[in-house]
């Protein structure tokens, strides 16, 4: 029985409530990856391996959980781990999971800006609540993208 008070404590730490007990804000939400290489370890904390190296910055990826100064976030493939706080960015980011055509105006039929593939990363600028599009900059091209096809905002999310 030596490792039961390793147990108990292990219990304690990993079955607090996730509710925004560090920061306030609120969990699940999205943020974007800081720099260009940033570590996603098993745990939060440096003693913990690195199970896969993100080398690109901007990435969108949801904050799930928090524990100190550690965030636990899952991306759009559904890899999941912690990483340093420091490493994300509150900057809002997308990532379209299908080839789109970037529109002028948020409505089916608007003129199109410019093709877009599957996996391009943007910027996301805004998501008004009176219509199922946002507003996004895809390196250098704005325009409006369904709501649907972007992953890195809620169905029901206002943003502006």
């Amino acid at each position: 029985m030596k490792f039961w008070p390793f147990f108990v404590t292990l219990l304690t730490l990993f079955s607090r409530p996730c509710a925004a007990d560090v920061t306030g804000l609120p969990i699940p939400r999205f943020v974007s990856l800081r720099s260009n290489q940033i570590n996603l370890r098993t745990g939060p904390g440096m003693r913990y391996p690195v199970e896969w190296v993100y080398m690109k910055s901007d990435l969108p990826v949801e904050i799930t959980a928090e524990f100190e100064n550690w965030r636990r976030i899952k991306d759009w493939d559904g890899k999941e781990g912690w990483v340093h706080q420091h490493m994300l960015s509150g900057r809002r980011t997308i990532r379209l999971n299908e080839d789109a055509l970037l529109l002028r105006a948020p409505a089916k039929g608007a003129l199109p800006v410019a093709k877009a593939e599957a996996g391009v990363i943007g910027k996301l600028e805004m998501c008004p609540d009176h219509v199922n599009f946002c507003k996004v900059d895809l390196q250098g091209f704005e325009g409006w993208l369904p709501k649907k096809i972007l992953w890195g905002v809620y169905p029901d999310e206002i943003y502006e």
